[in-house]
């Protein structure tokens, strides 16, 4: 829970281009960044230093009927959730066209007594827009998942396109349990599922035979797959191991020269323990682990890395590191007061949805590692393609590689990983840095094939998100991976099927197989 509101961050409660007048006075908006609270009265109104008297004004929440301001008191606050909008009229006399200064002191819980003050130009009047090519998406601000509003959406997608889509919107579950992963609903994107394995995996997590539901529309790649799982279980399975797990938010501050910012991250490390506990308070799963600190010139990135539990992460870290931001805006200002000049809470060096040479070394969500070892025979029979065949191509990729500058010296690790995501409700978008792969590889003493991948980034969880909707749920119940405490476990999968793969695809290429048996699935052009 945030104790406080920092100035800095003040003005990003109020909505800008809110202000317009109305036909008994003016308007503006207040929408809520940070966490549930709720007013419990207003002390000082001024625009353009002008004092308002708290009957002049009502609030409404979006969707909610109006309150009159001297209505609200600490005994019955006016409830502010996350995300919601407030939107605050006055009765008074209509402002004038261009800018005004805004300050308002209003009492809050659980922040306190907060000041806002911010510049805003006075809106003029929108026209009222007409004709079907200009309605917006229907919506509803109670219940935007109801059959009436679905059916208004489809009604509005068929005026507008001129088409009458009718797979686009069949679907076999109840559409409020989309309401958080998905806005404006109309329908589902049917994509094949198919089953590859059962893959044997040893792994401290997970432990036995393990069936996977792949959604593809690439035809062969269950079945390259399944090749590769079906050779790995004939090898006695394919040993997996978790090594490390985080998640990241990285905010930046800005100063007037490179002295303050050195100086900003020498407090910064002195104060760990504490930004720990401001950070922490927000989550029961949320656990910092360290913060790192970067410096380039008069800019102090700060890297937080977490442990998330069971989920992926990413909103949960955002939460957690803003809390911990607050204390450091709010105690650094303290101490050596106006030295922070601009803050962000994300710099792009978390590198969210990215592939980075920085996930790579540091880890983002697991990083996890699959060996296996094929006895040469095996190999030669299964796959017609000697051990040193594959480890001469391997060398060969890594300075391909290399030359191209990607983020992956395997072969399709993203290929798996999609087919697993879509099925299982994952990030789609953490492809950029889940696909991140390191392979390796060595001929044993005995002749056979050892080799091994890490996927040093791997965004997934098993709960939150996407996990809970009805199909994504099933397939991850379907590898025993729905739910509290099954995140390593199902990494653990993850890492086993896209070694499966990889070994599949290294030896379809080594032996001349790999454009013959995409030809054989390929459907004609229409």
């Amino acid at each position: 829970m945030f104790r406080f509101i920092p100035n800095i961050l003040l003005k990003q409660l109020y909505n800008r281009n809110s202000l317009r007048n109305t036909p008994n006075g003016f308007t503006f908006s207040l929408k809520n960044r940070l966490t549930d609270a709720g007013f419990t009265g207003l002390q000082r109104a001024r625009i353009d230093g002008q004092e308002y008297a708290a009957d002049q004004f009502t609030l409404t929440i979006t969707g909610n009927e109006p309150v009159a301001l001297p209505q609200i008191s600490p005994t019955n606050p006016l409830a502010f959730p996350l995300r919601q909008v407030v939107h605050i009229q006055a009765v008074a006399q209509p402002l004038s066209p261009g800018k005004h200064t805004l300050e308002l002191t209003l009492h809050t819980q659980p922040f306190g007594t907060i000041t806002l003050t911010v510049d805003d130009e006075l809106q003029a009047d929108t026209p009222i827009r007409s004709g079907p090519e200009l309605w917006g998406i229907p919506r509803s601000l109670t219940d935007d998942y109801s059959p009436e509003i679905i059916a208004r959406r489809h009604q509005f997608m068929h005026h507008f396109t001129k088409t009458a889509p009718r797979q686009l919107t069949q679907y076999a579950f109840d559409p409020t349990v989309v309401q958080g992963n998905c806005e404006h609903f109309i329908g589902v994107a049917q994509v094949p599922i198919g089953l590859a394995g059962p893959l044997r995996i040893n792994g401290e997590h997970a432990q036995g035979d393990f069936l996977i539901p792949l959604a593809t529309t690439e035809g062969t790649l269950v079945a390259s797959y399944n090749r590769g799982m079906k050779l790995i279980n004939q090898s006695g399975g394919v040993l997996c191991t978790v090594q490390d797990d985080a998640m990241q938010r990285a905010p930046v501050f800005q100063f007037a020269d490179a002295r303050q910012a050195r100086n900003f991250t020498h407090w910064i490390n002195s104060q760990q323990r504490q930004l720990a506990t401001e950070a922490e308070s927000t989550s029961r799963f949320a656990r910092l682990q360290y913060v790192d600190t970067y410096l380039n010139g008069k800019l102090a990135y700060l890297r937080f890395g977490y442990h998330t539990g069971d989920a992926a992460g990413q909103n949960m870290v955002s939460k957690a590191t803003l809390a911990a931001c607050t204390y450091i805006l709010e105690e650094y200002d303290r101490q050596h007061p106006g030295h922070i000049e601009h803050f962000f809470l994300e710099s792009n060096m978390a590198t969210d949805k990215k592939p980075s040479q920085l996930n790579m070394l540091n880890t983002r969500g697991r990083r996890v590692t699959a060996e296996v070892c094929i006895p040469r025979d095996l190999l030669i029979r299964e796959l017609q393609v000697e051990p040193e065949q594959l480890i001469r191509h391997a060398r060969l990729g890594d300075v391909g590689a290399r030359l191209a500058g990607t983020n992956n010296n395997g072969l399709h690790s993203a290929n798996g990983l999609a087919a697993l995501f879509i099925a299982t409700g994952q990030d789609v978008a953490c492809l950029a840095e889940s696909s991140a792969a390191i392979t390796y590889s060595e001929l044993t003493p005995e002749g056979n094939f050892y080799g091994s991948i890490t996927l040093p980034s791997l965004v997934v969880g098993t709960v939150g998100g996407g996990t809970s909707l009805p199909t994504q749920r099933e397939c991850l119940e379907l590898m025993g991976c729905y739910g509290d405490g099954q995140v390593n476990k199902f990494a653990e999968i993850v890492a086993g099927v896209i070694a499966a793969g990889e070994l599949s695809l290294a030896a379809a290429i080594s032996s001349l197989d790999w454009v013959s048996s995409h030809d054989a699935t390929r459907k004609p052009i229409d």
